[in-house]
């Protein structure tokens, strides 16, 4: 009774979506999944059509575009169906082929976080959960959901009481505190933590004088992240040693990898190099095995770490050295 007063006491100010916009959203996903490609891309396509549909069903105008219509919920749940069926079964074709799968969820509110983990229970495929937190948060009005430590232990914790696998919290790329963020996040609950997302940034095109994507504002990413990877996994390392931290952003050779390695990263995510070359994460392995060859090294747990912040000068100490 409470949702319908508040639903009743505050009307939607978006215009009700109609059918065709519902269904061409969904049947764009659907045509995601029949587009060969790597399942990461094709995946990822997919997520992006259906949160579409997902954004016009929200409040008021959802409930009436749905109203007294059971042909178009019916067909709403005929796509889903299909694109939960494709899912499950590209789960258990790359399960087959010896993949380790980690699913990656997000969402802009607590309920969404706690639907999701309950839709991955059971699912024998999937080997960890990797939460992003880098979106808005619908509930509290918040611009990013994980930047705020309260809000993180609220999310994070609700995932991990209800996963029955590792949990990684993925932390938002444009905090003044990382350190804090990553603290908070294992007290919550979480097996270990992922950095970074990607932060927010904007291109341009002068010739035109216009925005280099259609949505104007957009996130960073590629090479020129891996300096700040580098420095947010080392000092989150200094901080919580023996907490496994994944690192993300910047990651297209071995070198980058064993340099993410060094600084106290336990594994390292390929993300974008993929997109130009789908075989980038071998090359990265490659690159990593042959420096372990090279140091004499038997595992990259030899390498983790291993970087040292230099000792500070005495206090009586010349650091210019006599001639």
């Amino acid at each position: 009774m409470c949702g319908i007063v508040a639903i009743l006491s505050r009307p939607g100010s978006r215009p009700t979506p109609s059918a065709e916009e519902l269904l061409g959203a969904l049947d764009s996903a659907v045509h995601a999944s029949t587009v060969a490609g790597s399942p990461a891309v094709t995946l990822a396509c997919m997520a992006a059509e259906a949160a579409v549909a997902d954004a016009l069903l929200r409040g008021v105008p959802g409930v009436r575009a749905l109203a007294d219509r059971p042909s178009l919920v019916a067909a709403i749940e005929a796509r889903l169906d299909q694109l939960d069926a494709f899912v499950a079964g590209e789960l258990v074709r790359i399960a087959r082929g010896g993949a380790r799968i980690v699913v990656s969820i997000g969402g802009t509110s607590l309920e969404e976080y706690v639907r999701m983990t309950s839709a991955l229970q059971g699912r024998p495929e999937v080997a960890a959960i990797e939460i992003h937190l880098s979106g808005p948060d619908d509930e509290l009005d918040r611009p990013v959901l994980g930047a705020h430590p309260d809000r993180l232990n609220e999310i994070v914790g609700a995932v991990a009481r209800m996963s029955l696998v590792p949990v990684f919290a993925k932390l938002p790329g444009a905090s003044d505190d990382i350190v804090t963020l990553a603290r908070t996040a294992v007290r919550a609950g979480a097996t270990g933590v992922t950095l970074l997302a990607s932060p927010p940034a904007l291109g341009l095109d002068i010739t035109r004088d216009r925005p280099r994507i259609g949505t104007v504002r957009g996130w960073l990413s590629g090479p020129a992240l891996k300096p700040i990877t580098l420095r947010a996994v080392f000092d989150v390392a200094q901080a919580v040693p023996g907490v496994p931290v994944i690192a993300s952003g910047g990651i297209r050779t071995g070198e980058d990898a064993v340099e993410c390695l060094l600084a106290g990263a336990w594994a390292v995510q390929v993300g974008t190099a993929t997109l130009t070359d789908p075989a980038a994460a071998v090359t990265v392995a490659q690159g990593i095995v042959r420096r372990l060859k090279a140091a004499r090294l038997a595992s990259p747990v030899e390498l983790r770490g291993r970087l040292r912040p230099q000792e500070p000068a005495g206090a009586d100490a010349d650091p210019v050295p006599a001639p």
